[in-house]
């Protein structure tokens, strides 16, 4: 694609338009410190506030951020490397300085690399939600996951999270307000009103009803509480089913 382009995805425009390549920017990390905790202003060479999107997908939603806030950082995980390759490029040819694109388990990232309340924002769209019983397991959202988000956020700090399945959705009502004072968005983003991400988009086009949540991080709640509460909590073991599998099969088929 040629400079002053706009990318297309479902017929939805990608945030931001290409740039002549002396303007472009480098994005990837290619190998992570050893493990221990992060200091964000070497990591991107400046001080500046901290946005997580956690299972970034191809990167529509930190593009798009990124684009709106320069005076922002924006560090995107996910664990499957063709979907970071795309994302990198994106905001490579967008010249956006204020990214980073890890690939890494996003649990494992939290845990590891992000330094007690050391992240303004934390966002999570559309976690997996694993419909075979047997790898529930690996479902993001649990007790501990909530608490590690908790650590990792500022007072105050903002918890954004988003799903297509009621299942999950269900589950997460319930455990998420235990750590967060939740309040659900019924209507579609103001700044992405088609869609945040990739997933959001093809679940609207396909009349899908979309969760909303944003949490504040409850001050009142200590890290050993935090902790103690998590270990008190049901884990997610619900079970999923309905016209979003397929749409998850699908999507899974295009990775």
């Amino acid at each position: 694609m040629q400079p002053g382009e706009i990318e297309y995805e479902f017929g939805v425009a990608i945030p931001g338009s290409i740039l002549p390549a002396a303007e472009w920017a480098r994005t990837g990390v290619k190998r992570l410190p050893e493990p221990g905790r992060l200091d964000w202003g070497s990591f991107f060479g400046r001080e500046a506030p901290v946005v997580l999107d956690l299972g970034c997908g191809n990167g529509r939603f930190t593009l798009g951020s990124a684009l709106a806030r320069s005076g922002w950082n924006h560090c995107a995980i996910d664990e499957l490397p063709m979907v970071i390759r795309y994302a990198t490029r994106r905001a490579n040819q967008r010249g956006l300085h204020n990214v980073r694109f890890v690939v890494h388990d996003v649990r494992a990232f939290l845990a590891t690399y992000v330094a007690e309340a050391s992240v303004a924002e934390i966002h999570l769209y559309h976690p997996q939600p694993y419909h075979d019983p047997r790898q529930a397991h690996r479902r993001v959202i649990t007790p501990r996951f909530l608490a590690d988000v908790h650590r990792a956020l500022v007072p105050s700090g903002l918890f954004v999270i988003q799903t297509d399945n009621p299942d999950y959705w269900s589950y997460m009502v319930r455990v998420v307000p235990h750590f967060f004072v939740l309040q659900e968005q019924e209507s579609p983003w103001p700044d992405a009103p088609e869609g945040r991400t990739r997933r959001e988009i093809i679940a609207r086009q396909r009349g899908l009803r979309i969760f909303r949540g944003l949490g504040t991080r409850r001050d009142d709640l200590d890290r050993q509480a935090a902790l103690e509460l998590a270990g008190s909590l049901p884990e997610p073991r619900f079970r999923s089913r309905g016209p979003w599998c397929e749409l998850d099969r699908w999507e899974e088929s295009q990775r």
